[in-house]
């Protein structure tokens, strides 16, 4: 008999160890196929919820926020790039120059669940910003993505001009702010079971193993 998880994967599109733990997860979902069925949702999580439309600097913004020199700044993201390749992630930091607000992403990440394409989206759109340097608050990028991974563009545009599914975004971020969750990624296993980082995906499976044993 197949065991049947609910993954919630609480995290941010500008997030690179999101990224990496979303590679690992996935790569330890490969491997317990047809043992264990996995129910993934993504969850929204703001980095830097207080961002300007024109974004800041990387650089900048990562040495304020985290104290940070530019030198810890570039080894950090030659380890992230590192951990990259190693689940099949071209991460190109000289790409990411500028951190963005990604408010807009998470509402079209909101409706792609509805409509069955989330995890496509999410795939898309860690790429645009990580691998080609692409700016995921930018109107029309978003639109291209959505409709590269299967949405209706005008829909899209329809709920970038509307502001629809704000509220419903606002109401999971502070959900999960509300249960301790404040860094990510955070994943959560069958709304009890909590793995936080860009774990191994040995660590994944082990994980997924002991829940689905547990019942």
């Amino acid at each position: 008999m197949v065991a049947r998880i609910k993954i919630d994967f609480v995290s941010d599109v500008s997030c690179p160890w999101c990224a990496v733990g979303l590679g690992s997860l996935e790569q330890a979902l490969s491997r317990i196929e047809g043992e264990i069925e996995a129910e993934l949702h993504f969850q929204p999580f703001e980095l830097n919820p207080d961002m300007p439309p024109e974004g800041q600097d990387t650089v900048e913004r990562l040495s304020r926020k985290y104290g940070m020199t530019p030198e810890q700044v570039r080894q950090n993201g030659e380890a992230i790039t590192a951990r990259g390749r190693e689940i099949g992630f071209t991460f190109n930091m000289d790409k990411r120059t500028r951190t963005y607000n990604t408010f807009d992403a998470h509402r079209l990440l909101h409706w792609a669940g509805l409509e069955g394409h989330q995890l496509t989206l999410k795939h898309a759109l860690l790429k645009a910003y990580f691998t080609d340097g692409e700016n995921p608050s930018d109107r029309e990028t978003l639109i291209r993505l959505c409709r590269e991974s299967g949405l209706n563009q005008d829909r899209a545009r329809e709920i970038l001009d509307s502001g629809e599914y704000s509220a419903e975004v606002r109401a999971r971020e502070r959900f999960y702010t509300q249960q301790g969750i404040n860094s990510v990624p955070s994943i959560i296993l069958n709304d009890r079971h909590l793995i936080q980082g860009g774990q191994a995906s040995e660590i994944f499976e082990q994980a997924l193993r002991q829940v689905a044993d547990a019942g």
